[in-house]
């Protein structure tokens, strides 16, 4: 890995290269899905995805930051995606798809600006829209009744007097709502939860069906009908590796996700001092395109831009399996690439996708693959060895039996028969090892007991 400081006159921009950057660009300059990933390099972000309005909010806030461009990229879009709201969307294979994205910015140490990037984002939205910034962005996943209720619809209950359902509850009008997460280490800690819904709410709330969510809860249970919630969580890199694998293998909650690999873009000593004017004028045109934008609903493709999307949905759908965590946690290539389009064209002000906003989606993708297959670099071949190895080392020092492996990791998900062959692999490796121990409560023969090394 090479390591690139780039001057820009007033200030310094330090960028983390591959030794040999992969290559590989289609017809219409898109990369083709068959070049492989190098899951060794830092991912790199094409300029192509700093298109429109948001590349321009983009490059005018960094100068005085420390973050990096493609946190304040994803952050954009994404709140800006939710501020449009649930009126335009694009409609594939009979799904509606809206503009509402989840986004992890991940960042090597908890030094990576992460936070920062939050807050440039938000001084930029306070001026598009104070109210959507005030109300509809939120913190603190913590249960999935939690997040149904703040979308909550009005609550009625059967007046016996009146012979009449009476509202108890007006409920919430506006159902936008931004969770903006700073721990979400935290989060995944509590979804693993037995009953803990978050998961199961926010996978159903991503796919954005007419949808109607119900708390489980037996007093005052809360409905929302059609809400558009979207995510950006922040998270060190080992503490996602640790906390995601076993969820995302386990009901898809990952693949919802975009990846971001972030660090800090430069070292300001003083802090950086964005141009008031300047921040109005970015808020000013983020309002007027997402104004445009609510008065749009299906939004369509233009001729090119249909026969550019032909040609990267068969790249991607066409590209080989690696059968590992990799594949589940990006196999929704083509729908998030779409989402990413769409709020590319509002962006623009625009009722139709046009090939930039494909390039700029497709590049910005790319950049999401990448950082996934950095992320879980160490999770793309046997998913059951890495799994039980980091469990081992990091969960369960204490040691587990095998079929506490099976039932309290895998949930009988996986084949006892790949559980042993696995531990075969490992301890052979020197990376576990195991002990005859009786059951705590001194019940039934002796187990073998496996720990890691």
């Amino acid at each position: 890995m090479k390591i690139v400081d780039i001057d820009h006159g007033e200030w310094t921009e330090r960028r983390f290269l591959p030794d040999d950057p992969p290559t590989g660009k289609g017809g219409n300059g898109h990369a083709q899905a068959e070049a492989k990933v190098d899951v060794e390099a830092w991912p790199m972000l094409d300029e192509a995805a700093y298109y429109g309005l948001a590349g321009e909010v983009v490059n005018a806030l960094l100068p005085n930051t420390e973050a990096s461009k493609p946190a304040l990229l994803l952050q954009y879009l994404t709140s800006a995606g939710n501020m449009i709201g649930r009126k335009p969307f694009y409609r594939q294979a009979s799904v509606n798809h809206y503009p509402n994205l989840y986004v992890i910015i991940a960042g090597r140490t908890a030094r990576s600006r992460k936070g920062t990037s939050a807050q440039d984002v938000r001084t930029v939205m306070e001026n598009a829209d104070a109210d959507w910034a005030r109300d509809n962005v939120r913190s603190g996943i913590t249960s999935g009744e939690g997040i149904i209720e703040k979308v909550r619809d009005p609550r009625f209950v059967w007046d016996k007097k009146a012979q009449a359902m009476v509202r108890t509850d007006p409920g919430v009008t506006d159902k936008r709502m931004l969770l903006d997460e700073r721990e979400f280490s935290s989060a995944l800690s509590k979804m693993k939860q037995e009953t803990n819904i978050v998961s199961e709410v926010l996978r159903k709330a991503w796919e954005c069906y007419p949808l109607v969510l119900t708390s489980m809860a037996k007093h005052n249970a809360s409905t929302a009908t059609e809400p558009l919630i979207s995510v950006v969580a922040h998270i060190t890199i080992d503490e996602l590796r640790q906390r995601l694998n076993k969820l995302s293998m386990s009901d898809g909650f990952g693949n919802r996700f975009l990846y971001s690999c972030v660090d800090r873009s430069k070292l300001l000593a003083h802090g950086g001092n964005h141009d008031p004017a300047a921040i109005d004028a970015l808020g000013v045109k983020t309002r007027a395109a997402v104004e445009t934008a609510q008065k749009l609903d299906r939004i369509t493709m233009t001729p090119e831009a249909h026969a550019l999307w032909t040609e990267i949905y068969n790249a991607m759908e066409q590209a080989p399996l690696t059968s590992g965590l990799i594949d589940h946690i990006t196999t929704r290539a083509a729908p998030q690439t779409l989402r990413l389009a769409m709020i590319y064209a509002l962006l623009d002000g625009a009722s139709q996708i046009d090939v930039p906003h494909l390039n700029a989606a497709e590049a910005l993708w790319r950049f999401c693959e990448a950082s996934a297959s950095y992320i879980f670099e160490d999770m793309t071949g046997n998913h059951v060895v890495t799994t039980i190895t980091r469990e081992l080392g990091d969960i369960r020092p204490e040691g587990m039996t095998q079929r506490d492996i099976l039932h309290d990791i895998f949930g009988r998900n996986v084949r006892a028969l790949e559980i042993r062959e696995a531990l075969r692999k490992l301890e052979t490796a020197g990376k576990v090892r195991h002990e005859m121990r009786t059951h705590p409560s001194g019940r039934g023969r002796p187990a073998k007991t496996w720990f890691a090394i």
